[in-house]
């Protein structure tokens, strides 16, 4: 027993030291300042082309208008939920499925239409906006965040509410409210608000990581359903943390490799 909790010790220490050494070099090797190491995060995820991004004055938000709605939507869901279901694991029923099957189409056709304005010679349905890449992104974050957040509960603790985290259309119908409360916020081009939202949207990026590792590292470590209290979230969040970090810092070092260049992707669009 006492070597078991030895060994427990050694390996909380060996992943906290592997988060400070994965997370100290990423910011001593990013660019400097607030902006510059949400640009880095952003820089792992997203194209971040120019004229498909909002601005704050003549710097492009982290994330292009399509990625900054997925990822504020995706936290507006998993905050939404840990509000009003706390440890709720259940999926959601069956109209709501089909609502969040609605929206994961609605964010794929944009998406691929918004692609195929890229390709010269490639006929598209119509000519998107950002207008409607933030919305369709919204859409799909929401989506994601209502499978992430039961799915976590599920693995991590011993005792969860096997109700649904979303358990009817009024919670649906107020949570698809607040994300377009979010995009009228995107879409004022304040850079008041700007400024928080970017940034929120590029820790949402870390969050959805640092989850999905985090339950990862408990499988792997056959350790699901065994915790009990929210202090003993701190080894299996910081292992996802330092997975995620470490995933950010090797895509960003590759694209750097490739392009020389912190900017999004250069295209010019007839």
């Amino acid at each position: 027993m006492i070597a078991k909790i030895g060994n427990l010790r050694n390996l909380n220490l060996v992943i906290f030291a592997a988060a400070g050494i994965v997370l100290f070099g990423w910011l001593a090797n990013t660019p400097g300042e607030l902006l510059g190491k949400t640009d880095a995060i952003g820089y792992a995820v997203c194209h971040r082309i120019d004229v498909r991004s909002f601005h704050l004055g003549q710097r492009p938000l982290s994330l292009c208008a399509r990625c900054t709605g997925m990822y504020l939507g995706a936290v507006l869901a998993l905050l939404f939920q840990t509000v009003t279901s706390p440890r709720r694991g259940g999926m959601p029923g069956r109209n709501i499925q089909a609502a969040m099957l609605a929206l994961s189409g609605i964010f794929a056709l944009d998406g691929l239409n918004s692609f195929s304005n890229l390709m010269s010679g490639v006929p598209s349905l119509y000519q998107t906006t950002n207008t409607l890449r933030i919305l369709s992104g919204t859409g799909f974050g929401i989506v994601i965040g209502l499978f992430v957040y039961p799915a976590f509960n599920q693995t991590i603790w011993r005792r969860w509410d096997r109700r649904p985290a979303i358990s009817g259309l009024a919670q649906f119908g107020l949570l698809l409210l607040l994300g377009l409360a979010l995009v009228l916020a995107v879409l004022t081009e304040n850079p008041a608000v700007l400024l928080p939202l970017t940034v929120v949207s590029a820790a949402g990026v870390l969050l959805l990581l640092t989850l999905v590792y985090g339950m990862l590292w408990q499988s792997l470590l056959r350790q699901e359903n065994h915790l009990e209290r929210p202090l003993q979230l701190t080894t299996p969040l910081t292992a996802g943390f330092a997975a995620a970090m470490l995933q950010i810092a090797l895509l960003d070092l590759v694209r750097f490799a490739v392009t020389g260049t912190w900017e999004g992707f250069h295209i010019f669009l007839g």
